[in-house]
């Protein structure tokens, strides 16, 4: 597949509005608020004791902003079911097989809405929104694709969203095939 029917293609899934919602297999608790803590190294009371988030104004503690994502991550090791891809995995497809078997993040902007309490629920809807016309880069030729995950909680109610942004890329010296 050439470089133009590749952009074509995933210009019409962009077109089609397709998307892929799943759902967190877990609440927001405040175990994995205080893993998340852990890990960040953010010891902020607002997220650890109901206590202080009760004088802040909130009903419980609240979830690190920042880790919006994690709420409907697979777990390590576990792929998404193939027979159910979304036009997220299948534009990645579509540049890795098209000779852009390299990828690297670009960057992640995301919003929030609210602040996640324990017992929320999260969806997730992911749809590809941006591919570029095809770039020259100093990794390789490619193309950047971006794209965007909106989150609700258990009542539809928007709590945030993501942009991800990431090069697929040929590297310099190999080429895309394509020339």
């Amino acid at each position: 597949m050439g470089n133009d029917e590749i952009s074509q293609e995933i210009q019409r899934m962009i077109d089609s509005g397709g998307s892929r919602i799943s759902v967190a297999r877990d609440p927001v608790n405040r175990p994995m608020i205080h893993h998340l803590c852990d890990a960040l190294g953010d010891r902020n009371p607002i997220y650890l004791d109901p206590e202080f988030a009760a004088a802040a104004g909130y009903t419980d503690v609240i979830a690190p902003p920042g880790a919006l994502q994690v709420w409907n991550m697979l777990p390590p090791g576990q792929n998404a079911d193939t027979s159910t891809a979304s036009q997220v995995e299948r534009a990645y497809d579509l540049l890795r097989h098209g000779g852009y078997p390299n990828v690297v993040a670009v960057n992640c902007e995301q919003e929030y809405t609210r602040y996640l309490v324990p017992g929320d629920v999260l969806t997730c809807e992911e749809r590809v929104e941006h591919i570029s016309e095809p770039k020259t880069t100093k990794l390789g030729p490619g193309y950047f694709i971006t794209t965007l995950t909106t989150y609700t909680d258990q009542e539809s109610r928007p709590v945030g969203s993501m942009r991800f942004r990431t090069l697929w890329y040929a590297n310099a010296s190999e080429g895309t095939g394509d020339e």
